[in-house]
């Protein structure tokens, strides 16, 4: 993936303390890395750097929704997604992002990529198995709920089985049975 100049920070000219940042996240992030699991994105990304004299602390928090397929049913809904990441920025001889938590940047550098970041955070905070609402308060009505519904075991028919079960029983058994009731 390309280099996205909004999501290059430049920290060199940034006083010690802390700023703000604000990023809009929609499908286009996400198509710039080649994912297509989300068919729209519509996330507020929030990032406090908090600049320190010898590391960046950089703390991003999101909140939004992502539309996906639901995987029971597979109509499209909106999922709510939220989330948050601290990431620790630190200058060596060589960049290192081998840790999730930590990034070493070599001492020249004078911009930090974020992107990656922000594209693994929300990634993440999205479950694997996605529930339309609708089937889990029962409001949505679909042919393959219908479908499913049909052909699941039905209640009644367990219940006649273990009747029939019990009914059929060899006598001898019940006869093995009292003896051990008759103690």
């Amino acid at each position: 993936m390309k280099a996205n100049k909004e999501f290059l920070i430049p920290f060199v000219g940034l006083k010690l303390g802390k700023h703000q940042f604000e990023f809009e996240i929609n499908k286009t992030f996400f198509d710039d890395f080649e994912f297509d699991d989300y068919n729209d994105v519509n996330i507020k990304v929030n990032l406090v750097l908090d600049k320190k004299s010898t590391m960046l602390e950089l703390t991003f928090k999101h909140k939004g929704t992502v539309n996906v397929p639901c995987d029971t049913t597979n109509e499209d809904f909106d999922l709510p997604v939220k989330g948050n990441l601290v990431l620790i920025v630190k200058f060596g001889d060589a960049f290192n992002n081998d840790n999730d938590e930590m990034l070493v940047l070599p001492h020249g550098d004078y911009q930090v990529d974020i992107s990656q970041y922000i594209y693994e955070m929300i990634v993440l905070s999205v479950p694997s198995k996605r529930i339309h609402p609708g089937v889990k308060d029962g409001t949505i009505a679909v042919d393959i709920l219908d479908k499913l519904n049909e052909l699941a075991p039905k209640q009644e028919e367990k219940k006649q089985k273990k009747e029939e079960t019990k009914e059929n029983t060899d006598p001898r058994w019940d006869e093995l049975k009292k003896l051990l009731t008759d103690k």
